[in-house]
């Protein structure tokens, strides 16, 4: 058995050494426990689940833990929720995120509230699965920068590790694609719906949204008007606020229509994603400011009259962008509109205490 491994990280491979292979034996990393089912709030669909790892309460417990563990960063500085603060919906509000050592990364970190109904991750869906992106924030060099290797070390050095690992998999040890796992089996449970929206277009509480808002959903949804909708999807049963697709909106480009950060092309080649991101959640919006891949646009109204704009042109811009012709009155409206998309967040989703 080999005893390392290739991983990418902006287009840079990256050789991971691991202990010797005379040291390691291949072991499951499928849960053994009964899997539950994870609720979901008014206004969303079953959350997806991998038929190999299936969440049981032990998992998401442990995911729970390493969720707020700062060993996963060389220093002993920075866990996940250091970006993702349970208490800013799983969101920052720093324009771009800050790692070990006080570095500052590319991008502003978006939501994981409902990221498990994404088929990829990441502005640039450079992972596949919520258990593939696990990997990525650990190595990269400004925001965790430690290697796989030293991060399953520092964990087996815990001794409070071992047990839930046993009481996961079935025997102690411990390995990445054990923490992927279930870090990716906590993230899953984090769903938030049952918002004002939900309740008035699902739950047939027709005083839930206020009259404002009620115009400002109509100038949402209606193609000649707002046009969100073309990819902040809707439909009769639920609602993402996501086509989970990429697109290029004017964003990442410079005041000489000169794109600065390549988005999907950086991982597809393919000219038409020059530019383009991930299409963000609006549920919660009105509490993860800042706006963007960049974190460049603090408020709401910024982001209404942004596309109210048609967006930064460029030769890549999606079909979709256009000139909309907004009233005033329209652009509060709308705005009004997104504060109604705050909705319930899980109870005990924070760190451990």
């Amino acid at each position: 058995m080999k005893n390392w491994f290739i991983t990418v990280y902006a287009g840079l491979a990256i050789v991971i050494l691991l202990p010797s292979a005379g040291c390691r034996r291949k072991v499951s990393d499928r849960p053994v426990g009964q899997a539950v089912t994870i609720a979901v709030p008014l206004g969303l669909p079953a959350v997806p689940i991998p038929a190999d790892n299936p969440p049981t309460a032990a998992a998401i417990v442990l995911g729970r833990k390493l969720f707020s563990d700062r060993k996963l960063s060389i220093d002993g500085t920075v866990a996940c929720s250091s970006c993702h603060e349970p208490k800013k919906y799983f969101s920052g509000d720093e324009a771009l995120s800050t790692g070990v050592g006080g570095m500052t990364g590319v991008r502003n970190a978006p939501t994981l509230l409902n990221a498990a109904y994404l088929p990829l991750q990441f502005w640039d869906g450079r992972a596949a699965s919520l258990e593939q992106q696990v990997e990525g924030p650990i190595v990269n060099p400004v925001e965790m920068n430690q290697s796989l290797a030293d991060t399953v070390r520092k964990l087996n050095d815990e001794t409070a590790y071992g047990p839930m690992f046993r009481a996961v998999y079935g025997t102690d040890e411990i390995t990445i694609g054990r923490v992927e796992k279930a870090l990716a089996s906590y993230e899953r449970t984090l769903v938030s719906g049952n918002s004002a929206f939900d309740r008035y277009m699902y739950g047939g509480d027709k005083t839930a949204l206020s009259a404002a808002q009620v115009r400002g959903l109509a100038v949402f949804l209606a193609p000649n008007r707002g046009n969100c909708a073309a990819c902040h999807t809707v439909n009769d049963h639920s609602a993402l606020f996501t086509d989970g697709k990429f697109h290029n909106t004017g964003e990442g480009v410079n005041a000489a229509g000169e794109i600065t950060d390549e988005g999907r092309y950086h991982e597809t080649r393919v000219a038409t994603d020059t530019g383009a991101f991930l299409t963000p959640t609006l549920r919660n919006v009105a509490k993860t400011a800042p706006y963007m891949h960049d974190g460049h646009l603090k408020t709401l109204k910024e982001v209404v009259d942004f596309y109210a704009g048609g967006g930064n042109s460029n030769p890549y811009l999606d079909k979709e962008m256009k000139s909309i012709h907004l009233s005033g009155q329209d652009r509060a409206d709308l705005v009004e509109f997104l504060e109604s998309l705050t909705g319930d967040v899980p109870a005990d989703a924070g760190a451990p205490q």
